[in-house]
């Protein structure tokens, strides 16, 4: 199980090796997403708060990412944290998801990205319930449930 020591300590020393890499160009990931997934997963954006259904979506089954299809979260993990984003509080592989510290808008946080393709995922907060105590916070345009 990861905790928020393993996550700050992939963030400032480098992540685990993903189990295969996909990059395309910024042209080829446009025409494979819509503009809101494009702007979100390649540029580094955030939709809006309870703007997805995934946010209260609470049945079995699997996250992946939407650009790569790499499988990342599973719905066991996944909770209500009152956010307006799915949050999760484990990925289903320590090496899918890589870490980055992320000094932007005047703020210090843990930016997740996939660690398969580099789309931008959302954050991580070591603010989660027990037992890890993480917060995986991630856009819903950024992910596709299997």
């Amino acid at each position: 199980m990861l905790t928020w020591d393993d996550v700050i300590n992939y963030a400032r020393t480098g992540n685990l090796q993903a189990d295969q890499r996909i990059e395309k160009t910024p042209e080829e990931w446009a025409e494979l997403l819509t503009d809101e997934q494009y702007r979100v997963t390649r540029q580094q954006g955030t939709e809006s708060p309870f703007s997805s259904s995934l946010c209260h979506l609470f049945e079995p089954g699997q996250y992946a990412c939407v650009c790569c299809g790499t499988l990342l979260f599973d719905a066991s993990e996944k909770f209500d944290s009152g956010t307006g984003w799915p949050s999760f509080t484990q990925p289903v592989e320590q090496n899918v998801i890589a870490y980055h510290e992320d000094r932007s808008h005047g703020m210090s946080r843990v930016e997740a990205t996939c660690n398969t393709c580099d789309a931008h995922l959302g954050h991580v907060f070591p603010d989660g319930p027990a037992p890890s105590g993480l917060r995986y916070c991630m856009n819903a345009v950024a992910l596709r449930k299997l």
